[in-house]
C-alpha cells in the first residue's frame, strides 16, 4: 500500500504462492517478477498505475502559472506531454511531474502518489493576485492503465479505430480515443523504456477496458504486471522516482535531469537563478547516476555504501533486479570534490558493500538500457 492505494507487487500463477520475508536474500517471487519483466520487454504488459496523482488545471492563467512552476517549457502545442520538475527558490526539486496540454487553457498534471498532496498547494502559491486558475483532483475518478511493450500498438489497435502509427501518434503526444466502448485519454509515454501508452480511463469504464485488453492480448503474450517488475524496468532506464531517488536536496543538475530544463524560456521559472549559479560552478560535486552490479548473483536492497577504490563515494538510493541486463540495477548518489564526470565514472573501479561482501559495479551518467531510445520510438 502507498498513500492509501493498494497495488500488486506481482501476479502469481496457478500453484504459485511466493511469500515475502524479512531478510537480505533474493525474494521468493523473483521468477514471477522475471516473467512479468520479460512480458514488457518482449511482448506487452498492462500495469495499473491508478495510484498516480492526477489533476486537471484550467483557467485563463493556467499556462502562465504552470510555466512559472515548471523548469521545462510546458507551453507546448495542444496534445503534447512535457516531463518537468518544479523547484524551490534554491533550485531543489519539490515535484517531478508530467504536464499535458489538452486545450489552450486546460492541462493534465500527473505526479507520483508520494507527492499527491503537494501539487495543489504549489499551484496555489505560484498563482499571483489577479490570476485565475482552478485545480481539480481527478485521481479517484480516473483509472490509469499503462500498456507497455513492443506489442502495445498491436494490442490497443485491436480495440480502437484510432491511428496509432508514429506519423499520426508520435511519442510524447496525447489524443482522446475510444478503447472498446470507453472514452479514453491516450498518452504515448513510458516509464519502463518501451513503446507504450498511458490510458486514462474514467473509473466507471475501467474494469471493461482492463478485461478487453487482457482478452485481446492473450495471443500476444500480454500479462498483468506488478510494481516489482516495473521497478526493475524503470531502473534499467534510469528513470527517477520522486521521494525515492530524488528529493528537495537535489537540483536537476545533481539529479541528472538537466535535459528537462528550458534555460531560456520566456518568463523563466522558480529556482532558475539558483540553478544558473550551480551550472556556472561546473560539474556537480554530488550526482545521481545509473548502477549495474557486475555479479549476476548479487542482490542489492538500497542504502548500501558505494566505494571508489577503498574510499567511500556515496550510497545506493534505489535498486531492483534488472532481468534484461542480468544483474541488480539502481540509482546511486556519488560525490567528488572535483565534480562527478563521465570520465571519472568510466575510469574508476567502484564497488558496493552489501551485508556480506563487496560487489563490483559499473556507474554511468546515462541509461543502462537502450540509451538511444530505439525501443521507445519504435516505428
Amino acid at each position: 500500500m502507498s498513500a492509501g492505494w493498494e497495488y500488486p507487487e506481482w501476479f502469481a500463477g496457478a500453484g504459485e504462492s511466493p511469500q515475502a520475508g524479512p531478510h537480505f536474500r533474493r525474494p521468493a517471487a523473483h521468477a514471477v517478477i522475471a516473467r512479468e519483466h520479460a512480458a514488457v520487454r518482449e511482448a506487452v504488459g498492462v500495469i495499473d498505475m491508478s495510484l498516480m496523482a492526477k489533476f486537471s488545471v484550467q483557467g485563463p492563467d493556467s499556462v502562465t502559472v504552470l510555466s512559472r512552476l515548471s523548469a521545462n517549457d510546458v507551453a507546448a502545442g495542444l496534445g503534447h506531454i512535457v516531463y518537468t520538475q518544479w523547484l524551490n527558490e534554491a533550485g531543489g526539486i519539490v515535484a517531478d511531474v508530467t504536464v499535458t496540454r489538452l486545450e489552450p487553457d486546460r492541462f493534465l498534471v500527473v505526479a507520483s502518489d508520494i507527492i499527491h498532496r503537494r501539487i495543489e498547494p504549489l499551484i496555489r502559491r505560484a498563482t499571483r493576485p489577479g490570476e485565475i486558475v482552478t485545480v481539480t483532483d481527478i485521481t479517484s475518478g480516473t483509472t490509469l492503465l499503462t500498456v507497455q511493450g513492443p506489442a502495445s500498438r498491436e494490442l490497443i489497435g485491436r480495440l480502437t479505430d484510432a491511428d496509432l502509427s508514429n506519423e499520426a501518434f508520435p511519442y510524447l503526444t496525447a489524443r482522446q480515443i475510444f478503447t472498446g466502448y470507453a472514452p479514453v485519454l491516450a498518452i504515448r509515454v513510458t516509464y519502463v523504456g518501451e513503446l507504450g501508452w498511458e490510458l486514462h480511463v474514467p473509473t466507471e469504464y475501467a474494469l471493461g477496458v482492463y478485461d478487453d485488453l487482457m482478452a485481446a492480448g492473450r495471443d500476444l503474450g500480454c500479462r498483468p504486471v506488478g510494481l516489482a517488475a516495473m521497478s526493475g524496468l524503470r531502473l534499467e532506464k534510469g528513470y527517477r522516482d520522486m521521494g525515492v531517488d530524488i528529493d528537495n536536496t537535489d537540483n536537476p543538475l545533481e539529479a541528472g535531469l538537466a535535459f528537462a530544463v528550458a534555460w531560456d524560456k520566456p518568463g523563466g521559472f522558480i529556482g532558475r537563478d539558483a540553478l544558473l549559479v550551480a551550472r556556472e560552478q561546473g560539474p556537480p560535486q554530488h550526482r545521481v547516476v545509473s548502477l549495474l552490479a557486475l555479479d549476476p548473483s548479487a542482490d542489492l536492497f538500497g542504502n548500501e555504501p558505494v566505494f571508489a577504490g577503498d574510499q567511500w563515494a556515496g550510497y545506493v538510493r534505489a535498486t531492483a533486479y534488472g532481468h534484461t541486463l542480468g544483474g541488480a540495477v539502481g540509482l546511486a548518489q556519488v560525490s567528488r570534490v572535483d565534480g562527478v564526470t563521465g570520465g571519472w565514472l568510466a575510469s574508476t573501479e567502484f564497488t558496493v558493500r552489501t551485508h556480506d561482501r563487496q560487489v563490483p559495479v559499473r556507474l554511468q551518467p546515462g541509461p543502462l538500457y537502450d540509451p538511444k531510445r530505439l525501443r521507445i520510438l519504435a516505428a
